[in-house]
């Protein structure tokens, strides 16, 4: 299995102190991590992207830019690319130029996001955003792939004779597809032989189970090799202690105040995709895929939830809101205790030398 650190750069005042982070010193430890995933030998490091809420992330490639410049062997990513919201001529310019600095250490994710303030805030009908998410897709794919290009949409104006600028590194950058709450997603990255990420954060398994199986039938009725269907799966957060009955306990008020602060938004169990189903931490730790508690219970929970969804790639995000020697810390444990356990047992070619769509100057070791 390979394994991915995600930072979508929340920043909201601590839930229980009330101390807010500034945002400098927020965005510079998200490069200080990336930095220290690499060293710790995570095959990948992805930045997430928010233009609503207590977020920092409305620049994502951005912050991909200053991480490139620190970084010299890991994977590149962003988790994910609001495409629905997006112009493609930009996005294909600002990520080649990442590309680019990376010297071809890049691949992305896509999706339509899922903070509906976004889209009135950049003055689009969130009714449409799959729409959107098709129609910037596709023409998206044109652009990296194609000099000169000659297109007419729906949302957009017409091009014509189109050629962005920078070229990607080596081709056309591999293009993940973000899978949450609709088969819209799973279809789109099916239907074009590309892999998908489950969100797998806030329901339980079996929602997550039923997209990713359709995406699987639908990758094969359209006859695409199945050596490339690749999976990649988020987790609930991750949280460490020696014992799992520590973790809960150290863990219990962030995930209560985060709860309070997800229903002061008007978020419950009922809004898929944005309100936690899980009303306890208990709960949450024991039925979700948060990843809390001693190193070995933390392996067992990734191999069952692999088992279910047979995954090629985890993806783990660190609590923002534990001091960052504290975050270091879990990462490191994560890195030297639970990613060697779990490899062991699960063996995968994503990111090897037999991946031949992987980028262009990464190969896993």
């Amino acid at each position: 299995m390979r394994f991915q650190v995600l930072d979508i750069v929340f920043n909201p005042p601590h839930p229980v102190t009330g101390e807010a982070v500034p945002p400098s010193d927020r965005l510079n430890r998200v490069v200080e991590t990336a930095v220290l995933a690499e060293e710790l030998g995570f095959d990948s490091f992805a930045v997430g992207e928010r233009h609503a809420g207590e977020v920092l992330s409305s620049a994502p490639t951005v912050i991909l830019g200053a991480i490139a410049a620190r970084t010299e062997r890991i994977l590149l990513s962003t988790g994910v690319t609001v495409l629905s919201l997006l112009d493609p001529i930009r996005v294909a310019e600002d990520l080649a130029t990442v590309d680019q600095l990376s010297r071809g250490r890049l691949e992305i994710v896509i999706g339509k996001g899922n903070e509906v303030l976004q889209y009135p805030l950049l003055g689009l009908d969130l009714g449409k955003q799959y729409e959107y998410l098709q129609e910037n897709y596709e023409l998206l794919r044109l652009l990296l792939s194609e000099e000169d290009v000659t297109w007419e949409g729906v949302h957009r104006h017409r091009l014509e004779d189109a050629t962005t600028l920078p070229r990607p590194f080596s081709g056309p950058f591999r293009i993940w597809h973000g899978s949450a709450t609709s088969q819209f997603a799973v279809d789109l990255a099916a239907r074009h032989g590309d892999p998908i990420v489950s969100a797998n954060a806030l329901q339980p398994r079996e929602s997550y189970r039923a997209l990713i199986d359709r995406y699987r039938e639908q990758y094969e009725a359209h006859g695409h090799d199945p050596a490339y269907a690749f999976v990649g799966s988020g987790s609930g957060g991750l949280y460490l202690a020696d014992t799992t009955e520590r973790a809960v306990e150290q863990f219990r008020p962030i995930f209560e105040g985060q709860l309070a602060a997800q229903r002061r938004r008007g978020y419950g169990p009922q809004h898929v995709g944005v309100g936690s189903s899980f009303t306890t931490v208990e709960e949450a730790v024991e039925r979700g895929p948060a990843l809390v508690g001693s190193p070995e219970r933390v392996v067992e929970k990734i191999l069952d939830y692999h088992r279910t969804y047979q995954h090629d790639l985890q993806s783990v995000s660190v609590n923002h809101l534990l001091p960052p020697d504290h975050q270091a810390d879990v990462l490191r444990r994560f890195a030297e205790e639970v990613v060697p356990a779990v490899r062991a047992e699960v063996t995968t070619t994503l990111w090897s030398e037999s991946d031949e769509r992987r980028a262009a100057g990464f190969t896993a070791k």
